[in-house]
């Protein structure tokens, strides 16, 4: 973990910051071929940060062409393992060089807080960097059990040029989970960010073509996702794409994947996930800490965020007191204090949503035990509504801000009903005391990841991903997202 600087120290890195704004294809950056641009602001203060070029159709055709190119005549699909590994070692070592502009420039790009961008979001960026290089030398294939009449291999071999589109609320961290196994399994890339947080993906690409990734493999593409997004969607040079984002936008990659060349997709999608507090917990302080961070770290803006907060009816009350103590310490306001813990809502049109849903709770008179309000700018208050019924928008669908919707139960088949009632599936939390419970918890909730007296999403080495409409495809993280990148090739030899 770097160090965190002070205020003054992070608004010094910012004024000098010259963001890269061009699209980077075939190791160098340039214009889109229209001349566009969009603009990328600060959410937190509105201000201008840079005019980034708007690729289309006619870009994505061209970095795909790059890619297919450095692919084909392998600069880097056929390089040994260890020599692969080696760069992607240097590049790793490249991002914690620059940990602190990173830090800065994520978190004026998006609003995150700078604290949170420092101890997190970029180093989890260089330690799964560094975790699927060191994977990459220890991959096995396999052979069969043919009997003397043959020799049979089963071999992995990088499935060509992948698409690799972006969401907005973790710009650096998803950036790594997709091109830490495509890079590492020898594919080549194309890039799309989301178009509110452009700026840095464009540093990275280019301290990777520093630390030696050769021309072509690693191409960024910014821009709309009409403009972009669909054309990757639609590639038919692209054999893959990996979407992190929105369950809509995840069923058009579908679409566009079945009208082209039935490219392999790969989709993390919404949630709306539960955190299930039993009445036999044995530390509820320590609970609630738990469920504060589940739901309001990162203002809510995660896909895994514990939205939902299913609470025995004899626990509940205290528990909601204990959580209000403890969201004393998450401080609002600029994101570039460290002293901050919640930040500006991503863009304008993101904090409208969220408001909307403050504005259905007071017009429906529902009971906000904190919060509700919004603040000067694109902030919103950590907002807890309580009594929430099943059949109410808060419980059903996906705000993605820092508002947590309380329903209470009384048994524990009653909570995993609730638990399960929606059509996501991605995470969720359990909290007992009970081994028994903590099974049956863990067991009978539809979800990809299900924690236990604790909230969070493992660690590099497992599996991300989730059920029903929060995902489809495959997984990000651990040694199975290479399986996503690779296609599996049998290998029969004669030998009578």
């Amino acid at each position: 973990m770097t160090e965190l600087l002070s205020k003054e120290q992070y608004a010094a890195i910012a004024a000098r910051l010259e963001p890269r704004t061009q699209a980077f294809i075939d190791g160098e950056f340039r214009d889109a071929l229209s001349g566009r641009t969009f603009t990328t602001t600060n959410p937190a203060t509105g201000k201008v940060l840079a005019e980034v070029a708007a690729c289309d159709v006619q870009d994505v055709d061209v970095a795909v062409a790059a890619a297919r190119r450095a692919f084909d005549d392998g600069r880097w699909q056929r390089q040994a393992p260890s020599a692969r590994k080696k760069v992607l070692l240097r590049f790793a070592q490249l991002l914690e060089d620059n940990a602190h502009e990173l830090a800065v420039l994520e978190s004026l790009d998006s609003g995150k807080p700078v604290s949170e961008c420092q101890n997190v979001d970029v180093p989890e960026t260089i330690h799964t960097l560094r975790w699927h290089a060191e994977l990459i030398d220890k991959i096995y294939d396999s052979t069969a059990p043919t009997g003397a009449g043959a020799v049979t291999l089963v071999v992995r071999e990088p499935i060509g040029v992948v698409g690799l589109v972006l969401p907005w609320n973790f710009p650096l961290l998803m950036l790594a989970w997709k091109i830490g196994p495509s890079l590492a399994a020898g594919c080549s890339i194309v890039v799309k960010p989301a178009k509110e947080t452009t700026l840095t993906a464009l540093r990275v690409a280019e301290l990777a073509h520093q630390a030696g990734i050769p021309a072509g493999v690693f191409n960024i593409v910014p821009g709309g996702g009409r403009e972009a997004g669909e054309a990757i969607g639609r590639h038919m040079d692209i054999a893959m794409v990996s979407f992190t984002g929105s369950t809509d936008t995840g069923r058009l990659f579908l679409k566009y994947a079945s009208e082209s060349n039935l490219k392999r997709v790969v989709l993390e999608l919404g949630g709306k996930n539960p955190a299930v507090v039993m009445n036999d917990c044995e530390d509820l302080d320590q609970v609630a800490q738990h469920v504060t961070a589940g739901a309001f770290w990162n203002m809510g803006e995660n896909c895994s965020a514990s939205s939902r907060l299913i609470v025995h009816k004899e626990v509940k009350d205290q528990l909601l007191h204990l959580i209000g103590k403890h969201l004393r310490d998450w401080k609002l306001g600029d994101p570039l204090d460290p002293d901050n813990r919640l930040g500006a809502m991503v863009s304008k049109a993101h904090f409208e949503k969220v408001r909307s849903y403050l504005e259905y709770a007071a017009e429906h008179k529902l009971d906000v035990v904190r919060g509700g309000e919004t603040e000067a700018g694109v902030f919103v208050q950590p907002t807890i509504i309580d009594g929430v019924a099943r059949d109410n928008r808060l419980f059903v669908e996906e705000i993605f801000g820092p508002v947590l919707s309380v329903t209470s139960f009384s048994t524990l088949d009653e909570a995993i009903e609730l638990a399960n009632d929606t059509v996501y599936g991605l995470a969720a939390s359990a909290y007992t005391g009970s081994l028994r419970n903590a099974l049956r918890l863990s067991r009978e909730i539809r979800a990809g990841v299900v924690t236990v007296n604790c909230f969070g999403e493992g660690d590099v080495s497992t599996p991300f991903g989730g059920y029903k409409e929060s995902g489809f495809g495959g997984r990000d993280k651990s040694v199975w997202a290479h399986d996503q990148y690779t296609e599996i090739k049998t290998i029969w030899i004669d030998a009578s």
